[in-house]
């Protein structure tokens, strides 16, 4: 479930579909295609560093006995797939030895995919503060955003995202 006081969620961010072949729909209705471990290649964009290696296990052994409940989400990237969200569902596939994933594929431009990463990972209230201060951080330097647009494209308020900011600039001991 989303965190309260977060606002937009991913579905305010995100485009149409591109692939067209036969595929399952969505409860949003968008398709879900099957895609390939292989072809999929993880985010440059990914702000979260640390999957936790316990919670991974406890992913792992949910799409074990269930299977993959929510469909990751990808780009194109040439012949493959560029993923968007859903990195630790891409991991735990891979511990389970699935052969391919649902995904739904979407166009997006790079902002875009670090937003949806960024707001993906705070939604699920488990990014550390470093995490989320490195990745506004990421939405100012590379697009040139300024605190007042980072906050309004995470539901945050500006001062949260100043706030978190300034963890930046402490000393790396604290």
């Amino acid at each position: 479930m989303a965190r309260s006081g977060l606002g937009k969620g991913l579905g305010a961010l995100i485009g149409t579909p591109t692939v067209t072949a036969r595929s399952d729909v969505a409860e949003s209705g968008e398709r879900v295609h099957q895609i390939s471990l292989a072809n999929i290649v993880p985010s440059t964009f990914q702000p979260r560093k640390d999957f936790g290696r316990e919670a991974l296990q406890e992913l792992t052994d949910s799409i074990r006995q269930h299977g993959i409940i929510q469909p990751l989400i990808v780009r194109r990237a040439g012949t493959r797939f560029e993923l968007i969200a859903g990195e630790r569902r891409l991991r735990a596939a891979q511990e389970v030895g699935l052969v391919s994933v649902p995904a739904i594929v979407r166009t997006a431009n790079d902002l875009e995919v670090l937003e949806l990463s960024l707001i993906e990972n705070l939604q699920r209230a488990d990014l550390n503060p470093i995490e989320e201060a490195q990745g506004y951080a990421r939405l100012a330097n590379e697009f040139g955003m300024r605190q007042e647009d980072i906050a309004l494209k995470v539901g945050r308020s500006r001062a949260a995202v100043a706030n978190a900011l300034r963890l930046l600039d402490l000393h790396p001991q604290v």
